[in-house]
């Protein structure tokens, strides 16, 4: 068995376990829940197992050399990795919480890039380094990145799950602001199932993909009549999401899980996350940026959405710190932090040209 094999048995249980943990929120039954986190273990040693094998396989191929040869070097397998320390990331707050509703907001995004992995298109052989990639700081640059990424991920969900349960007031900003952030998150990843359905065709590239595929079976179909009912499809589901938020409340709360524990792990998470993320992300991939294009800074599209994203979370801690935000204001800026951490991980690679470009890969 090859780590594509293994990946493979660990994409079906996290989608799986993504099902059995959305319909233990929604039954409260808890043979579910130990199902779910049975699955989700299963996935994670198959998930684990995978990484090293295909470490090993890298390393026979290439022989450079056993930090040169980390399965880190394209979209595909950047993508595993986040995905992988996601899943660790939640198995730990499971485990030392002893509360599983978590997982159903947690699985969904590991479901949405297993997702985008599988409809895209992109390639999962192993490919050669390029130039840029050849070097030691391959393995802490990107490790620590992604490891920041999953923090963010994690500090995402409790804080929409904060959201959720301390807003009542309908016509009230952040309770909009969920209701659309939630049906919008939900809303791709319904339109992204749809192309896998309606196309199932493989591409070389994912950018081919965003350009030829992606959302042509909802938002973006040459028919103009698709197009309106998947925008009207979409503005309904928002709509009775604000509607019916209550319900999502209540499923919540009936797990004892507190306002205080939600922003703790949310506050947590970004205490974790940012600090490797300055040092491994913006220093760490600056120092390896002169070595590999003879300057610390070029205001490449990833730099510049990476700064971005530096400065929104830095704003949450400052604000929390400094001003004293506590609240939903605050869950949304953890919110808005992870939007841009997704558009300086993918929009970037697949929408934007520059010297990161090898990351679509």
């Amino acid at each position: 068995m090859d780590s594509s094999q293994l990946y493979g048995i660990a994409s079906i249980a996290y989608i799986l376990a993504m099902v059995a943990y959305i319909s233990y929120l929604a039954f409260k039954n808890s043979t579910l829940g130990v199902i779910a986190t049975t699955i989700t273990a299963v996935g994670f040693v198959s998930h684990t197992l995978a990484f090293f094998l295909r470490w090993k396989e890298f390393y026979d191929i290439e022989q450079m050399g056993i930090l040169r040869a980390t399965p880190l070097t394209n979209l595909y397998e950047s993508l595993i990795f986040f995905v992988w320390c996601l899943i660790l990331g939640y198995l730990i707050i499971e485990w030392k919480y002893k509360n599983r509703s978590f997982g159903a907001f947690v699985t969904p995004i590991a479901g949405m890039a297993l997702a985008f992995i599988d409809i895209s298109g992109m390639s999962k052989g192993i490919q050669p380094l390029v130039p840029a990639l050849q070097s030691n700081w391959l393995l802490a640059h990107v490790t620590m990145s992604f490891l920041s990424y999953a923090a963010f991920a994690i500090s995402f969900a409790t804080a929409l799950m904060y959201l959720i349960v301390t807003t009542d007031d309908k016509k009230s900003g952040a309770y909009i602001f969920w209701t659309v952030a939630l049906g919008t998150f939900m809303s791709v990843l319904i339109a992204m199932g749809l192309d896998f359905l309606t196309f199932k065709i493989a591409v070389k590239t994912p950018e081919a993909f965003i350009q030829s595929y992606l959302f042509k079976a909802s938002y973006r179909s040459s028919s103009g009549a698709v197009v309106l009912i998947s925008y009207i499809a979409s503005a309904v589901f928002i709509f009775l999401i604000w509607k019916y938020g209550f319900i999502l409340k209540k499923m919540i709360t009936s797990f004892s899980i507190s306002e205080d524990m939600l922003d703790d792990l949310t506050y947590k998470n970004i205490a974790i996350g940012f600090p490797i993320f300055t040092l491994g992300g913006l220093i760490f991939g600056a120092i390896w940026a002169d070595q590999a294009w003879g300057k610390y800074w070029s205001w490449d599209p990833k730099e510049t959405w990476s700064l971005i994203t530096w400065f929104v979370y830095a704003f949450y801690l400052h604000a929390r710190f400094l001003r004293g935000w506590r609240g939903s204001k605050i869950a949304m800026v953890a919110v808005i932090g992870f939007v841009c951490t997704v558009f300086t991980y993918l929009g970037v690679n697949l929408l934007l040209s520059g010297l990161h470009s090898y990351g679509g890969q």
